[in-house]
């Protein structure tokens, strides 16, 4: 019996037949097909998605044009949509063969930015419901006839080039800040004409996009579009008014598609959800939309399980669900759930590593777009996303398709069963090696053990327990208790060593430290804390425990010496970590204070005034950073002779899950 009878049971659509109720949602933009040096790489990606088992593939954002349309990020190549041969259209064609050969239906996504467009380099201004000067200085010009015929034009002409190309729909993105979002928000469309005021008057030239694309591209072609929810803003759109907008294209559109928020301020209003929202952040907008059109509907956000998925298509809250990150995390999902391994799906962190690296705090405002990297290449652009924390082969399928099969059965030893470890020894298990991993401790997990507590991290609990189902699994020798010596090394002779033995606390020479917590110990003693704690260290590691402290009930105040916290990581999740400490009313935070000594009662700190200062606690845990063992590793790798060695995570310098994940597997594939 299949599981999960009602995502996996077909439908039709404008003609074509929807094998299951899963769809990718556009990822990827299109775009980068365009220049050779990022060609091959988003091809393999496409490739690899749509092998998972989805119905559909929607490639990600593409321009109808590149003078009133475009928007930010892209900088780069233009396309005449009106030329149906060449290397661009056959770029394009490219990606609906390659997508339709893996048994799923091709799409793609098309927009129009609006008021979004960058200071113009063509002397176009950006257009917009209305006219108005933008904060930057940029002139915003109001649409008049004349150009909502262009836009109506570039539109169909933009799905037609597509439908050429060999793509079976197109997925027209009205949501996040875009042309429709514009028009249909009463907070940004004060018009007084047809086009503005009713929401049948603020729908019209959305309606007539949808209907001209409809009209001109045929009843076979699928149109699917996608809306916010609601805008999650104050004086926004709200639900009721989508819902009536969503109405008014019953026999138009073939698909809705909800979502919600803006790009320029994504985290809050949901546009990406964070591990600090529920799962399934836009499912009751979905299911408000649904109740009041004839349409399908499929919604996006934070779905990474195909129960959840079930749950919601089985009780009528949507038709479909369409899966972003998740493909990111394991482009598998849909072929896994199909064939009973739900508990070997790896469920996206909502950690946000897929979108790139961003500056610090104080580099970029709070809320904002991601930025464009200063990158000037596609391929550049594309070196900076797409990655992974859990998946090491995302946005490196090209790389590892290209490594040898190994030419021999190696003998492997992997020191440390953390995530680093226990994904070196999968990845060489099942690369034909013969591996043993050794853990010092009863169990394995490594530091992730404390998300067995920690309330906010149940999908970093997910992967972490996923590993080790995996090592139980297979036929690795497992020697838990077991300490890591040279003489282990030198009996067991192995052929190549992989070191995945961590990092311990920092302790800096602060008197009295040696009677605080180290951070993760305070998830294994919670019972033993004191109301009122003291967190020495305002990094990432001090903030979340911080977090999860409050939420069991105590008071916390942060000290941390610099004058921003969390100062490793930028951009959403900064956002989304500063919102859930701002938001607690028993945290407090005391920046630019120097710990001097940690006392029974409290710790003793100077802040920039020089004046001392004293800061009482029940409790005082210290997060001062991670020091790698590299007295331990400079004696393993000694003792393994002449054996290869790989050095993974903590031990070479402070690492987070992605490169402890990814060097654990690269050191396996690397093994010849």
């Amino acid at each position: 019996m299949q599981k999960f009878p009602h995502l996996f049971s077909p439908i039709v659509i404008a003609g074509h037949t929807f094998k299951n109720r899963i769809l990718a949602a556009p990822a990827l933009f299109g775009f980068y097909a365009l220049e050779k040096e990022s060609a091959e790489r988003v091809y393999a990606i496409i490739d690899d998605r749509s092998r998972g088992g989805v119905a559909a593939v929607v490639v990600g954002e593409t321009p109808i044009n590149y003078d009133d349309a475009a928007d930010a990020m892209l900088p780069f190549i233009r396309t005449d949509y009106t030329k149906y041969s060449g290397i661009q259209f056959e770029a394009y064609r490219k990606y609906a063969d390659i997508i339709r050969k893996n048994g799923a239906i091709p799409m793609i996504e098309i927009f129009h930015s609006g008021i979004q467009r960058p200071r113009p380099a063509n002397g176009i201004n950006p257009w917009g419901p209305v006219g108005y000067t933008r904060p930057d200085g940029v002139v915003v010009e109001a649409f008049d006839e004349k150009k909502m015929k262009k836009v109506r034009e570039d539109f169909v002409t933009c799905s037609k080039f597509m439908k050429a190309a060999g793509f079976d729909g197109i997925l027209v993105h009205g949501g996040h800040g875009y042309l429709f979002t514009q028009f249909l928000s009463p907070l940004m469309n004060k018009r007084t004409d047809e086009y503005g005021g009713s929401i049948e008057n603020r729908g019209r030239f959305p309606r007539q996009i949808v209907s001209d694309i409809k009209k001109e591209l045929g009843k076979d072609f699928i149109v699917e579009v996608r809306v916010n929810g609601a805008d999650m803003v104050p004086g926004g759109t709200p639900v009721e008014d989508t819902a009536k907008f969503c109405a008014s294209l019953d026999g138009i559109a073939d698909i809705i598609h909800i979502s919600s928020g803006y790009h320029t301020d994504s985290y809050r209003t949901h546009t990406f959800s964070s591990h600090y929202d529920p799962h399934g952040v836009n499912v009751e907008r979905a299911a408000f939309v649904k109740k009041n059109i004839k349409t399908p509907v499929t919604v996006v956000g934070g779905i990474n399980s195909p129960e959840f998925a079930e749950q919601i298509i089985a009780a009528g809250k949507v038709d479909f669900v369409s899966l972003g990150r998740q493909c990111i995390a394991d482009s598998e999902f849909a072929n896994k759930a199909l064939a009973g391994k739900e508990d070997e799906i790896r469920r996206c962190l909502r950690c946000y590593h897929c979108y790139g690296e961003r500056p610090g705090p104080g580099k970029e405002p709070r809320g904002s777009a991601p930025p464009n990297f200063g990158a000037r290449t596609l391929s550049a652009l594309l070196d900076g996303v797409e990655h992974c924390s859990i998946n090491p082969r995302a946005n490196q399928e090209v790389i590892i398709g290209a490594m040898p099969q190994p030419k021999d059965s190696c003998k492997v030893m992997v020191i440390g069963g953390g995530v680093g470890g226990m994904q070196a020894a999968i990845t060489a298990v099942e690369r034909g090696h013969q591996v043993t991993l050794v853990e010092k401790t009863a169990g394995l997990g490594g530091i992730l053990s404390f998300t067995d507590t920690d309330v906010h991290k149940v999908d970093l609990k997910n992967f972490k327990d996923l590993l080790i189902r995996e090592v139980n699994k297979k036929n690795i020798q497992l020697l838990l208790n077991t300490e890591a010596t040279p003489e282990l090394i030198t009996e067991y002779k192995p052929d190549v060593l992989i070191l995945a033995v961590g990092a311990e606390p920092a302790k800096p020479n602060i008197p009295g430290l040696d009677t605080a917590t180290p951070v993760l110990d305070a998830y294994k003693t919670e019972s033993k804390i004191g109301k009122n704690v003291v967190m020495l260290g305002g990094g990432l590691a001090g903030c979340e425990t911080a977090v999860h402290l409050a939420d069991k009930g105590h008071n916390v105040t942060i000290v941390e010496v610099l004058t921003t916290l969390a100062s490793e990581i930028g951009g959403m999740p900064y956002d989304a970590l500063m919102d859930q400490i701002e938001k607690r009313k028993n945290i407090t935070v005391q920046l630019g204070a120097q710990c001097v000594e940690v006392t029974p009662g409290g710790v003793k700190v100077e802040c920039e005034t020089g004046k001392p200062e004293f800061i009482g606690g029940d409790t005082v845990i210290y997060s001062l950073g991670m020091s790698s063992k590299r007295t331990e590793v400079a004696k393993l790798k000694e003792a393994a002779g002449k054996a290869k060695v790989f050095e993974v995570g903590d031990c070479v310098r402070g690492a987070r899950v992605f490169e402890a994940v990814r060097e654990g597997y690269m050191a396996a594939m690397k093994i010849e």
